[in-house]
């Protein structure tokens, strides 16, 4: 019987000392995910909290031949404006699938987000064409700094292949 107490104090004792596991990168999805969310509507309504993003914000450009890498916060700003003044943006993937994202160096999870989405945009009629939409499909991710701000965001998905597409005569 008191091999049963020793085997049983000892599992207890060995139990209790373990030390507590760091969900601090699921915590952070959690919370990120709700910004991306934020982001995402906010995009569709042509409406978007750039306060979100961090001072030192960049956005890797991911067009074919493009004449610079990535964007800042204003050129991405003036790029929106331009996207929502010309074309009309509806997300189709409702609610969005958010995904936990890693670090590239140690391939554990660090609360960024990313995620697979379906969008349809239109390029509205005008007095001598008809309005014309298409349907790009996009992966997106988010990386985030200690406040919880965007930092850096990427984008892909063949934009040039829309555009042709909207902008085509036929």
């Amino acid at each position: 019987m008191k091999s049963i107490y020793s085997i049983l104090f000892a599992s207890i004792f060995f139990i209790g000392c373990q030390p507590k596991p760091d969900n601090s990168a699921n915590e952070a999805f959690e919370k990120n995910s709700k910004t991306v969310m934020t982001n995402i509507e906010g995009w569709q309504n042509e409406n978007l909290d750039y306060s979100m993003y961090a001072k030192d914000f960049v956005m890797l450009d991911t067009g074919f031949g493009v004449a610079k890498d990535s964007l800042n916060l204003d050129e991405m700003m003036t790029n929106d404006k331009q996207s929502w003044a010309t074309f009309n943006f509806k997300l189709l993937t409702s609610p969005p699938v958010l995904l936990p994202g890693v670090n590239t160096q140690t391939k554990l999870a660090d609360g960024s987000v990313r995620h697979y989405s379906s969008w349809e945009v239109t390029l509205p009629a005008t007095d001598s064409t008809a309005a014309k939409s298409g349907v790009i499909k996009l992966y997106e991710s988010f990386d985030f700094d200690a406040e919880g701000k965007i930092r850096y965001q990427q984008v892909y998905g063949d934009f040039g292949g829309l555009m042709n597409y909207l902008f085509s005569k036929e």
